[in-house]
């Protein structure tokens, strides 16, 4: 008897009421259909203007782990989780790594929104420092966790039309333009995808390992899995159809991009955190700057909240299990019911983050982890179907083999440094491993017979 039946006879808690399109519309508001605009500029310098092509490479990679983590979802379709599927399916201390590299993750993800608010707010206010906004926008991170403020789905669902109408205006402005003032003539048309000038492959990869970032939180499908209809075929096809459906989108949205502002030469320092903004003043003037501009800021804080809330949780899932000190990460606060001591820590971390990292560099930090679980997922559908089970899917090697290869090779091409501060990041994990394990050994061993 698998996994699914026993879920689905678990009682009358479940409702399996949502549709394929549901999923595919909740994965888009998950990854947020203006996802490639606030990395635009850092893929830009890093791969001499092909940002198109970056984002189609990445697209490749994330559509083989996107069948890997549907099928995963069908063997666990209550977890949804990497670490879940890479501590079952390989080793539990290959989980234990693959968690430690998503609780990287989650710490990364409110330093580059802080930063990148930060950077936004100046566009408005450019006479208050940097130093300022950063101070600001972290206490309003941490000042929100505190006081437990999540937004609903409903939120989120009006946050995500109006990013959709601010893009869909954006496109029209970016049309208008090329067709009126840039007027591209013969091979211009094809230059974001290959100009000679400027095509180099190890920038194109160097690239590539950045704009992965565009499709961040796909996975967030597969929590679904006790809620959908016919989950072993939905989570799957609307895993991979978001990533498809984001991949496009962003394509579009990044070659009008480079045909407003072609890329052959970078963005200074001073504007490449917010260039796709100035490209949208380009098109359409200071309304469309300062719309654009708001509504990215808002997504970003919305990002960034929500990144410290989850890295919060996890810790204090990891202070309850044991693999944190349980009295510091895994306490509750008595008054507000959050786990208060992760949320300050966090606080601080994003605070420190925000003033000694650059947006890229931690944009890269952060794909290291994410990697890491991509490759781990592959892995463990590669191991599942070809060598765990009798049941027959299409490919059952060569899709992960595939996906293995594909994010394998463009981790290489992340940053030096920031493989050296990733694997630096697994080595203290792997040391806070031990050093639990053997505690809780001692402490089994005092206990009386």
């Amino acid at each position: 008897m698998n996994a699914t039946a026993e879920i689905d006879r678990s009682g009358p808690g479940l409702r399996r009421t949502l549709k394929l399109h549901h999923l595919i519309l909740y994965g888009i508001i998950i990854i947020q259909p203006t996802a490639p605009m606030s990395i635009y500029g850092v893929v830009s310098n890093a791969a001499r203007g092909h940002v198109v092509t970056t984002i189609l490479i990445a697209m490749v990679a994330m559509l083989f782990t996107a069948v890997s983590y549907g099928r995963m979802a069908r063997v666990y379709p209550s977890a949804g989780s990497a670490y879940t599927y890479v501590g079952k399916e390989i080793h539990p201390l290959a989980g234990y790594v693959v968690g430690w590299s998503m609780l990287m993750d989650y710490m990364l993800n409110p330093i580059i929104c802080a930063i990148w608010c930060s950077a936004a707010a100046q566009n408005i206010l450019p006479q208050i420092p940097y130093a300022a906004w950063a101070v600001a926008f972290v206490l309003v991170f941490t000042g929100l966790n505190l006081r437990g403020v999540q937004t609903s789905s409903r939120v989120n669902m009006m946050l995500a039309l109006g990013m959709s109408i601010v893009v869909v205006i954006f496109i029209a402005c970016a049309i208008h333009y090329i067709a009126v003032v840039a007027k591209p003539i013969g091979g211009q048309w094809l230059l974001p995808f290959y100009d000679p000038a400027t095509f180099a492959p190890g920038r194109i990869f160097h690239g590539t390992s950045i704009a992965v970032l565009t499709y961040i939180g796909f996975d967030g499908i597969s929590t679904m899995s006790e809620e959908v209809e016919n989950p072993r075929r939905n989570i799957l096809l609307a895993t991979v159809l978001t990533c498809f459906v984001i991949g496009v989108l962003s394509a579009i949205e990044v070659y009008l991009a480079q045909l407003v502002w072609p890329g052959t030469k970078p963005f200074p320092l001073a504007m490449v955190d917010t260039a796709f903004v100035q490209i949208a003043h380009r098109v359409g003037g200071n309304v469309l700057f300062h719309l654009l501009n708001a509504t990215l800021l808002i997504a970003n804080m919305g990002s960034g909240i929500a990144a410290q809330f989850g890295a919060a949780r996890l810790l204090y899932g990891m202070g309850r299990a044991d693999a944190l000190p349980r009295r510091f990460f895994g306490a509750i606060s008595p008054t507000s019911h959050i786990p208060r001591n992760n949320v300050l820590l966090l606080g601080g971390v994003t605070l420190v983050g925000a003033f000694m990292m650059t947006f890229e560099q931690g944009a890269e930090l952060l794909n290291f982890g994410a990697f890491i679980a991509f490759i781990g997922v592959n892995a463990a559908a590669l191991i599942h179907y070809k060598y765990r089970t009798r049941e027959k899917v299409v490919f059952a090697a060569l899709s992960p083999l595939c996906g293995i290869l594909v994010c394998t090779f463009i981790w290489f091409n992340l940053n030096l440094n920031a493989k050296l501060l990733g694997a630096a990041w697994i080595v203290i994990g792997l040391l806070l491993y031990v050093v639990m394990r053997k505690t809780r050994d001692h402490q089994a061993a005092d206990l009386p017979l």
